[in-house]
């Protein structure tokens, strides 16, 4: 995906419900004034009332679901580290350099003591592609999304699923045998709208986490997305630079629900 002008956009994201995993916990913090202490609890109010939440502080559990994903919106940017604590990888601003807010895709928590998260595993769009690192709790906030992209490149097909369940699929062009479109587990990390919806890119691009592994050269490093054509001619052949296009009118409909932190995997 190189070449051309941009605008984001991020309609979309603003609606995707937000998180609620540590509600409960953080409720217990409301500050809600009261006149009179409660009465004493009974013997078998006691034994009856849960237990404190305790969990072994740095334990990980994995974000990574069938159903569901989660974005890890990055509103002032974030430092990602190796490892919890450990080397910097990359630092990152609020936004990228096509002015779209930073978001990573999480796939792993790392607990406090208080079950409460304190970092999270998350993809990276960087090089080398499937780059991963750790960013801190308190520097992102997390959507949860139902959709999950599937691109298989043998079939020249991409299916869009909902919470699991496949909805649809639509035929693709995708990268000729010189300039290959990349495999791997990815995520949308920007939506763009070029100047032009007639142009090469359609009305719309989705971009993705990936690198095409031959054009380093290229603007941005040779980025990859899925995106509209100009030449409907295409659809079904090996004939682009490594990204993947579609009819513009099913284009249009993934970008409706391909909200940034959605997971891309494409299958040789």
């Amino acid at each position: 995906m190189s070449g051309g002008r941009w605008s984001g956009t991020t309609s979309v994201e603003t609606r995707v419900a937000v998180l609620v995993a540590a509600a409960a916990v953080a409720a217990a913090g409301c500050g809600v004034q009261r006149s009179a202490a409660p009465p004493a609890a009974t013997t078998q109010e006691r034994a009856a009332a849960p237990a404190p939440r305790r969990c072994l502080s740095g334990a990980t559990r994995s974000l990574d679901g069938a159903r569901f994903a989660y974005a890890a919106v990055a509103p002032a940017g974030a430092v990602a580290y190796r490892r919890p604590g450990g080397r910097v990888v990359a630092r990152f601003g609020a936004v990228n350099v096509n002015d779209y807010p930073t978001v990573f895709r999480a796939i792993g928590v790392a607990l406090a003591g208080d079950c409460r998260p304190r970092w999270y595993r998350v993809q990276l769009p960087l090089r080398p592609n499937g780059a991963v690192g750790w960013v801190r709790a308190g520097a992102v906030r997390l959507h949860r999304i139902d959709a999950r992209i599937v691109v298989d490149l043998s079939a020249r097909r991409l299916t869009l699923y909902r919470r699991g369940r496949r909805a649809w699929s639509a035929t693709v062009a995708v990268g000729s045998p010189s300039t290959p479109t990349p495999t791997g587990r990815f995520y949308v990390n920007q939506r763009l709208l070029p100047e032009d919806p007639g142009g090469p890119f359609g009305p719309a691009a989705i971009g993705i986490s990936a690198f095409s592994n031959v054009l380093t050269g290229w603007t941005q490093g040779g980025p990859v997305a899925i995106h509209g054509t100009n030449e409907p001619w295409s659809i079904g052949r090996a004939v682009s630079n490594g990204c993947i296009r579609l009819p513009n009118a099913t284009l249009e409909r993934l970008f409706r629900v391909a909200v940034a932190g959605t997971p891309v995997v494409i299958e040789a």
